[in-house]
């Protein structure tokens, strides 16, 4: 096999691709990244057997063939090399031995026969949705923060994808609260009801480009998802079993409706937080009166007390939260105004608009005024 590369690309191609890499595994063949040229492109693989990344790298095909190589050491040999237009040769013989050249450098490395790597699974493209680089890469953003990817319920380390009646429906939750997403989807599509791994969900939005103007295709199976975006993929294992119920933890009635300024709200939390240390568990308290919302942390490292203006409906109420799980959740909203519905201290709170477009359900805490 015998290929030439640009430095940039090829090393836009490993970035993408090293993803898929498991940090520990018994195979050793999973540690590598697969090269085949064997046909008219020069394609790119990563696989952890449960994630599999491809992408495709321009570059020029001298003689065809298939290595697989160590992807820690490939990934430093290419990164250490000169920047920009630099021109890289690979070159790997009978016995898989591996030379990589540019300009005065010239490295050799052992390889794996291509041959030993496994494919990635087939999906039929039969049954899939359509959308945004940038949608999907904003719904990533504002749901994945609610996953618990190291709870012994594996469903909280994942997020549902649902899509019924031309809405994608994305949830996550961790025990603590809830993130809804629904977006309006352009074109209509079979309803389709799947929970995909937070971690797949997170590598994926990493790749995203985030542009507007360009699509990501997604193809569902019985047990995969593939992301089909510029040119690559990306494949994953499906999480088996039910997921929550989420409509019966959802409620629509409220004792009380408070609007705020989401810079304000956010910049007071914030501040709050420089008092709490994760061993002190320490709530901060909200206390909304007519139009008024007083916000309290007390600390084995201080206290503070602050005011801000707010357009309260029903009754007034004395409510606490972990300020971090406010703070995630006011990071991710756009508007520039917020609403939040509660019930009473004991119940959840609520943070949504008038579309549903997004909904944040927060358990409160117990507190001591």
């Amino acid at each position: 096999m015998k290929l030439i590369f640009k430095r940039d690309a090829l090393l836009a191609g490993i970035n993408i691709t090293a993803k898929a890499i498991p940090s520990k595994t018994t195979m050793s063949i999973l540690e590598c990244i697969l090269i085949d040229a064997s046909a008219g492109e020069i394609k790119l693989t990563g696989s952890d057997t449960d994630l599999g990344i491809e992408t495709i790298v321009t570059g020029d095909i001298l003689e065809r063939g298939r290595i697989a190589l160590d992807a820690r050491l490939f990934s430093e040999i290419i990164r250490k090399l000169p920047e920009g237009e630099a021109t890289v040769t690979i070159i790997s013989d009978d016995r898989f031995n591996t030379t990589i050249e540019c300009e005065n450098s010239l490295f050799t490395i052992p390889g794996r026969d291509g041959e030993e790597f496994a494919y990635l699974p087939y999906i039929e493209r039969d049954q899939y949705i359509c959308l945004s680089q940038f949608t999907l890469k904003e719904v990533i953003r504002q749901t994945i923060f609610s996953t618990a990817p190291n709870d012994s319920n594996k469903m909280m380390g994942g997020e549902l994808l649902e899509v019924k009646d031309n809405i994608l429906k994305v949830v996550s939750l961790d025990g603590h609260r809830i993130s809804i997403r629904n977006i309006q989807l352009k074109d209509h599509y079979n309803d389709i009801k799947v929970i995909v791994p937070g971690k797949t969900l997170s590598e994926v939005s990493k790749i995203l480009s985030g542009d507007n103007e360009r699509e990501v295709l997604i193809y569902f199976s019985r047990n995969h998802i593939l992301f089909e975006f510029d040119d690559t993929i990306v494949v994953s294992r499906l999480l088996e079993g039910e997921y929550f119920k989420i409509d019966h933890m959802l409620s629509s009635d409220y004792e009380t409706r408070v609007k705020v300024n989401k810079r304000d709200f956010m910049d007071n939390i914030d501040r709050s937080i420089i008092l709490i240390r994760d061993s002190d568990r320490k709530p901060i308290i909200l206390n909304i009166e007519d139009n008024n919302v007083n916000m309290k942390v007390k600390s084995a490292f201080g206290s503070m007390n602050a005011d801000m203006t707010a357009h309260k409906s029903g009754r007034d109420i004395m409510i606490a939260f972990n300020p971090k799980f406010l703070i995630d959740a006011l990071r991710v909203i756009d508007d520039e105004e917020v609403e939040l519905y509660m019930m009473n201290p004991k119940s959840p709170c609520y943070i949504k608009d008038e579309e549903s477009s997004y909904i944040y359900l927060i358990l409160p805490v117990n507190f001591i005024a």
